[in-house]
């Protein structure tokens, strides 16, 4: 081999490496809630399918959501190298600088806005400005190391698309979209909860005071299962502007997933190993199952309680 395919061979390796870096920035497991703008607005539009509006939309978002991560990123790189979990981020092991992380954060962050006001409406990217302040300022900065109730706080971003998405296609606020945010707010503690119970050692070391980290076990679980209710009470509650077909999965997957909350707090409360892994599992199929009804439901245009 010549010394200018090594060379080009070098350079492509390194290309690869700088690239898979700036996408692990992104956090791109993280981006599938972007999706949830889909069922939101085909819910808006009841029967109605306008595939350019959710094209541009699903574009504005998964740029929001990347540059938000690659923000929140930067603002954790002190704590990220302080815990096994997130060690191996780009910035933790420093192979990629600070200055240029913040700069790809904000060209993602600064496009997303500019790409939903332009190609939807300017409900929706005055929204998602709203979004990546309260991420990166309000929860990464503030809230996540001063608060046991932080990944509370965590559900309202994690719950933007949605309203996002409905914006885009209507250019207001239905509450239909505020019950679909209520959902995924109260989704997120159980769902992270669970997820910390198997991570607390890291959040200490790093002095992260989530609340399987500072909380005894029990009360971790009573809280899981509170929240756990309340997600499904309000899963319930958006029946009243669905069809049967969601009414019928929400209800009866609620149902189990609550009976999983339960079991891991009575596991809890006599001794035993939580194991928590299988409520984490879970939940992320839940909203993954509910959404999709939605959408089913949607296309379909079955009659509501309202009769719409």
């Amino acid at each position: 081999m010549t010394t200018r395919e090594l060379k080009s061979r070098s350079g492509h390796s390194e290309f690869r490496a700088r690239t898979s870096d700036y996408l692990a920035l992104t956090k791109p497991r993280s981006i599938h809630l972007v999706v949830s703008a889909i069922p939101a607005m085909l819910l808006a539009e009841r029967g109605a399918i306008v595939p350019m509006p959710i094209v541009n939309a699903l574009i504005g978002l998964a740029f929001m959501t990347a540059g938000a991560n690659t923000l929140n990123c930067v603002a954790d790189a002190d704590i990220d190298k302080l815990m096994k979990r997130t060690a191996d981020r780009p910035l933790a092991r420093g192979s990629v600088s600070k200055a240029h992380a913040l700069l790809f954060g904000t060209a993602l962050s600064f496009g997303s806005v500019l790409w939903l006001s332009w190609s939807t409406t300017i409900l929706a990217g005055l929204l998602a400005v709203a979004t990546i302040v309260f991420y990166v300022f309000v929860y990464t900065l503030w809230i996540k190391r001063r608060s046991s109730q932080n990944v509370i706080w965590g559900g309202v971003a994690n719950g933007m698309p949605v309203l996002i998405g409905w914006s885009a296609a209507t250019g207001a606020v239905g509450w239909q979209a505020l019950v679909m945010f209520g959902i995924i707010f109260f989704w997120t503690p159980p769902h992270s909860w669970a997820l910390a119970m198997r991570h607390r050692e890291d959040y200490r070391a790093a002095g992260i005071p989530m609340l399987p980290a500072v909380a005894t076990e029990f009360h971790v679980a009573r809280r899981i299962v509170t929240f756990t209710a309340l997600t499904g009470i309000t899963a319930i509650v958006l029946a009243l502007g669905t069809g049967w077909v969601y009414g019928v999965v929400a209800l009866l997957s609620s149902v189990l997933l609550l009976s999983l909350a339960y079991r891991l707090r009575e596991r809890v409360r006599s001794g035993k190993s939580a194991q928590p892994q299988r409520l984490f599992n879970h939940a992320n199929s839940y909203l993954t199952v509910i959404f999709l009804a939605i959408t089913v439901d949607s296309v379909l245009a079955l009659p509501t309680m309202f009769g719409r």
